[in-house]
């Protein structure tokens, strides 16, 4: 069985992007995206049109990993360095609104689901994820490092 840990994070996400952007109706970036930033540690709003595709993947992805997770533990993973002149850089967490939107349109389309101890994948979001790690592993052709060895 194939997990999302056995194939790589970028092959992945464009991947998983594309199915996204192509086949979840539910997940659009509303009129604002483009002029927001994902950070205050950010300067200016991404470059990328499909940004939004591409955070709503990573955060699928984020949930499989480390869920149940939390708005305010994601948006550590989306933080970044502040750079504040000649004061010490520090760090800032990510735009809650933009990982809070992401999630309820993932949860629309029944892909993640509300828990007591925060956001998880729902049936249907785990197979998703596995049978596309599958077809990512299948493209590249990964043996795990536990395989070369035996």
């Amino acid at each position: 069985m194939v997990s999302v840990k056995d194939v790589p994070a970028d092959i992945y996400l464009k991947k998983l992007k594309e199915y996204i952007k192509k086949n979840i109706h539910e997940v659009k970036p509303p009129e604002w995206a483009k002029y927001v930033k994902t950070s205050a540690a950010r300067e200016h709003p991404p470059e990328d049109p499909d940004w939004w595709y591409v955070r709503a993947a990573s955060l699928l992805r984020k949930i499989y990993i480390h869920g149940p997770i939390g708005v305010s533990r994601l948006r550590e993973f989306y933080g970044g360095r502040k750079n504040r002149g000649v004061k010490p850089e520090r760090h800032y967490d990510g735009a809650a609104g933009n990982i809070r939107k992401i999630l309820i349109q993932l949860e629309a389309a029944g892909l993640i689901m509300k828990t007591p101890k925060g956001r998880d994948l729902t049936r249907d979001g785990r197979s998703l994820m596995d049978r596309l790690a599958a077809e990512v592993k299948k493209e590249i052709n990964i043996t795990p490092w536990y395989e070369q060895y035996a």
